[in-house]
């Protein structure tokens, strides 16, 4: 920290109470100056010696009568007045970064100018100012802060504008060039310099400057981030990050704080002003993790609609970043739930909309001479399913969340986003267990999103044994259980048990199955892990005592529950379908009897499942 001394006698103000302030001397005061609510015992001449104001109003004074002059609204206040009056006693003065601005301003005040004494204080202090504060970047930024309570002074001194300036200007030197203390306010370590000396080991890092900055209020901070942007010399990376490191030194992290009264105001003109200093690019800058709190920011604190607006457009570039926890938005309104699905819709809309991709999978064209290849956006799609179907699985459990809602945003990414419905059958159940109360009808829709054929073993054997399913969609889990086992037994006797797939719907829904996939629910590993212990002991008699039928494989197979239940009324009831007389799943199944033999199987004659009928509900 720099500092200047002016004057050489010694200090004899001295006090007489909170609000009285006298010069020790031989002689007698001759004039009283009120400076707000401080009286100076003062002497004339060395006062009108060098400020043209003080002569005009002591003249005025004595022209009315009195030896009192009064000063209100003086900048600076009372402090600053002592300095300059000091300095016209010749008495020692000791200018700082923490009072060169009030002494700046105050001097500008009493225009203690060239005209009135060579070398008078504003002169000495824009030395002081220009050649030591506007060259340390420690100093610079302490002035700057110093500003705002000698507003509009400091401003039409110009001295906020060349701190602006000296700091913007700092932060895009060369970091070898910087002698870097990790902060000013840590450790009592020495401040951060730009010196001209190299070859020290450390190297300062490219954001050294960042954590300095958000020592700055608000407004200045915004237009301290101006200058640096406008330079162009900065990456929107490091914008990003000095943005990002803003937000955490002054958003607090408490619900409580953020939306109290005292504080609302406040916050939401950060938030506002943190978007606003975005960088231009949407596609780069900041993390989709930072933008999504900034939105959650925005809503609890009750920002515009434009500042959401802005934000929503850069989430869409990069939803497929985010995760579960990061999409958690808070309702606008009670009555919509916990969470904001609607915007998360409209978030996975806008995402989907700007990648061109059509609602059956493939991707549209752009522009008349290029296309979007799959594999360019395979990886960010696939994300993107994996997302909406984990975020599901969460508001899943929200009781207030309407039916239509959960079906439009699981409808809203493609078909490509999703080659697996294991994530997507977790958040149905997940609903269906929060909403037992619902009709069959909507039972029956939420559960259509289901594609039993995409999903794995682990995840078949699981809704089997699920009560909350219609029974409909356990006997088509059920059904296409039995094709894949067929195929597999039927590919076992005429192979050897080799592991090629014949059946391209066998070997799709294997590659299918292959692909990792989260699972949200624990009992859903705990099931599979049930059911892969029985596969094995299965296996092992079937070792020791040959091949049996088909149902006896297939009863090693699935659990004796439910599903086993609905396999042997199927069987049962075909011949009574047949005899005029109906049952509950009649039509439903074209499937050969259990006794029928592995190799009598043959699934590729069976039409496809979604061209069945069933009866049942």
């Amino acid at each position: 920290m720099k500092f200047m001394k002016l004057g050489s006698k010694p200090d004899a103000f001295q006090s007489d109470g909170a609000d009285v302030r006298y010069v020790i001397s031989d002689l007698a005061t001759d004039v009283i100056v009120h400076v707000n609510e401080v009286k100076f015992y003062l002497h004339k001449f060395p006062l009108l010696s060098k400020s043209s104001k003080l002569q005009r109003l002591v003249i005025k004074a004595t022209v009315e009568g009195t030896d009192e002059v009064h000063i209100d609204g003086f900048p600076g206040g009372a402090t600053a007045f002592e300095i300059c009056a000091k300095f016209c006693y010749g008495m020692v003065v000791t200018l700082s970064p923490h009072n060169v601005v009030a002494a700046r301003c105050a001097a500008e005040y009493l225009e203690m100018t060239e005209d009135v004494e060579k070398g008078n204080l504003i002169f000495k202090i824009e030395v002081f100012i220009n050649s030591s504060i506007l060259r340390s970047w420690k100093d610079s930024i302490i002035v700057l802060q110093s500003t705002k309570a000698l507003l509009p002074w400091s401003e039409e001194l110009k001295v906020v504008g060349r701190c602006i300036d000296a700091i913007a200007s700092k932060t895009s030197v060369d970091p070898a060039n910087v002698t870097w203390s990790y902060s000013h306010s840590k450790k009592g370590m020495s401040c951060t310099e730009i010196v001209e000396s190299t070859g020290r080991t450390s190297i300062a890092p490219k954001d050294w400057w960042v954590e300095d900055l958000c020592e700055l209020d608000v407004d200045l901070y915004k237009r301290v981030m101006v200058a640096v942007k406008s330079k162009g010399r900065m990456s929107p990376e490091l914008i990003g990050e000095a943005l990002k490191a803003y937000a955490v030194r002054w958003l607090p992290d408490s619900y409580d704080a953020l939306v109290a009264e005292d504080y609302m105001r406040r916050n939401q003109c950060l938030v506002e002003t943190l978007i606003w200093l975005l960088p231009s690019d949407k596609t780069s800058g900041c993390s989709c993790r930072f933008l999504l709190k900034l939105l959650k920011v925005a809503i609890l604190v009750g920002a515009g609609q434009h500042v959401k607006e802005e934000l929503m457009r850069r989430i869409s570039f990069q939803l497929h970043k985010a995760s579960v926890k990061d999409l958690l938005l808070p309702a606008a309104s009670p009555s919509d739930g916990a969470h904001d699905v609607k915007l998360v819709h409209n978030l996975v809309q806008r995402f989907v909309a700007r990648t061109g991709m059509s609602h059956n999978g493939g991707f549209i064209e752009k522009s008349d001479d290029k296309m979007i290849e799959l594999n360019f956006e395979q990886e960010s799609t696939l994300a993107l399913g994996e997302l909406v179907d984990g975020y599901l699985f969460e508001v899943g459990s929200d009781p207030d969340l309407s039916l239509s809602s959960f079906v439009e945003l699981a409808t809203a990414i493609p078909e490509a986003a999703r080659p697996v419905h294991d994530s997507l059958y977790s958040a149905v159940d997940a609903y269906l267990k929060e909403h037992p109360n619902i009709t069959k009808a909507d039972k029956k829709k939420i559960c259509s999103l289901i594609d039993v054929k995409k999903l794995s073993t682990e995840a078949s054997m699981h809704a089997t044994q699920n009560d909350r399913l219609p029974l409909r969609l356990v006997v088509q889990v059920l059904f296409f259980q039995q094709l894949r086992a067929g195929s597999s037994n039927a590919l076992a006797l005429t192979d050897g048990g080799g592991h090629a797939c014949a059946n391209p719907i066998m070997k799709d829904q294997n590659d299918i199955c292959q692909r990792r996939i989260p699972r949200h629910p624990n009992s859903l590993n705990k099931q599979a892990t049930s059911l892969s212990a029985r596969e094995v002991e299965h296996r092992n008699s079937e070792h020791r005592g040959g091949s049996n039928s088909f149902k006896d494989q297939l009863g090693g197979f699935l659990l004796q529950s439910r599903s086993r239940r609905i396999f042997d009324k199927l069987w049962s009831s075909k011949g009574q379908g047949e005899n005029g007389k109906g049952s509950e799943t009649s039509g439903s199944s074209q499937s050969p009897p259990l006794s029928a033999k592995p190799a009598d199987v043959k699934p590729s004659p069976l039409p496809p499942l979604r061209n069945r009928r069933y009866s049942v509900s």
